[in-house]
């Protein structure tokens, strides 16, 4: 009790001090993270040390960084101080970051977003334009709320790409699950007993999760086979020791901005499968990563083609969460359908939570502070980076796509 008491009277003594001298302070505030199996934390120490050092508070939630293993103490050595009681963290917060927040955490934000306070910010992985009700809550609190997964793909925006760092070790682990579960070895032995042949893995979409389960597989010895709707990634797949499987789709057209693979029409994704079923009927593992931001993974392995890959076979679907590349996956199930064991993995990141949340915290902390002049958040409307994460505003979502996404659903 004595703790917190000291905790709320330094802030209010920085709060009355800072207005005295007519700045009203940023206090930063990072809460345990509430979704299920979430592991990750938004802050490291580190990232303590970086905001403390230009002039911002930081206070967390006692035992925030434990799961991630990060202890209290490293904090409090970094400069930060604590609550015990989450809505007293987010009383003191002019600041929220967060993993999982609004549609990134269905069932916790509700309880969240009833303690965040009008004109309050808030930034993190929110998962807006599968948030309905979460947007509701920002315009009526007239919350600022920054959704990261939206950070733009260019240059001066690498360093706070926060999916292209989650998705990384995704692929990471993704390879690492099946060769865990393949009956097979991976990589080729020669022994006294005879010769062991190496796994063949197939992997399909070579964005930043693809091209790292590449590079994985291939240093745990399987023959890779990789490919991609975007002909533009083929030497990078090739530059990780794998083979680039080439389809004549009749389209070139299938790079969005971004970098990001575009969305196609079925006729497309049929061709697809037909091409495709060769390459995966043949392969001993699969790991599929293709989706599509905003819209529902698209399916490219049918029933059919499961049925044709070797028994003991094993595919682990990257896009489970948003309804999976293969038409039998279930979210966070391991299920076996034709002697195949089909995984549909749902936040790889939250297994490696160390590494993950400081590759995490460094994203979250470079985006903020590139927000910020004399103290506060400068609302530049012609900073591209700001304008492509910025959901809501002052009682009203500003952001363009969500704007369309959410006037079409209207009409319909």
């Amino acid at each position: 009790m004595r703790c917190i008491k000291l905790n709320i009277l330094i802030f209010l003594y920085s709060y009355i001090v800072m207005c005295f001298e007519g700045r009203k302070p940023m206090v930063v505030g990072v809460p345990k993270e509430s979704f299920p199996g979430e592991t990750r934390v938004a802050l490291v120490p580190s990232g303590v040390q970086s905001l403390v050092s230009k002039g911002i508070d930081v206070v967390l939630e006692t035992g925030c960084g434990l799961t991630a293993g990060y202890t209290d103490e490293a904090y409090r050595e970094k400069g930060a101080k604590f609550f015990k009681v989450r809505r007293d963290l987010f009383q003191g917060s002019s600041v929220i970051l967060q993993v999982r927040g609004a549609g990134a955490n269905p069932q916790g934000s509700c309880f969240d977003l009833g303690l965040m306070q009008k004109n309050q910010i808030l930034i993190g992985l929110l998962d807006p334009f599968y948030a309905p009700h979460c947007l509701h809550t920002f315009v009526k609190k007239k919350l600022t709320a920054f959704a990261l997964e939206l950070i733009p793909r260019i240059t001066r925006a690498q360093s706070m790409d926060v999916l292209s760092s989650m998705a990384s070790i995704s692929g990471y682990k993704a390879a690492l699950l099946a060769a865990e579960i393949l009956p097979k070895m991976f990589p080729m032995m020669m022994t006294a007993a005879g010769t062991i042949i190496p796994a063949r893995v197939f992997v399909i979409g070579a964005g930043v999760a693809g091209l790292q389960a590449i590079a994985t597989a291939h240093r745990l010895g399987a023959v890779v086979k990789a490919y991609d709707v975007r002909p533009a990634v083929k030497d990078q797949i090739t530059s990780l020791g794998a083979t680039f499987v080439e389809m004549e789709l009749g389209n070139k057209d299938t790079e969005a901005d971004g970098g990001y693979a575009r969305a196609m029409n079925e006729e497309f994704y049929r061709k697809q499968r037909e091409l495709l079923s060769r390459e995966v009927e043949d392969a001993d593992v699969v790991i599929t990563t293709a989706a599509v931001p905003g819209k529902k993974a698209p399916v490219l392995i049918t029933e059919e083609m499961v049925k044709g890959m070797p028994n003991g076979a094993v595919i682990v679907d990257m896009a489970a969460e948003h309804g999976g590349n293969c038409a039998l996956t279930q979210p966070e199930k391991e299920i076996v359908f034709a002697g195949v064991k089909i995984v549909g993995p749902l936040n790889l990141p939250a297994t490696v939570p160390y590494h993950a949340s400081q590759l995490y915290s460094k994203n979250i902390t470079t985006f903020l502070t590139s927000l910020i002049r004399d103290g506060n958040i400068d609302f530049d409307s012609d900073d591209e980076i700001m304008e492509a994460t910025l959901v809501s505003r002052d009682g009203v979502i500003v952001h363009k796509d969500l704007k369309k996404s959410i006037e079409g659903k209207n009409h319909g």
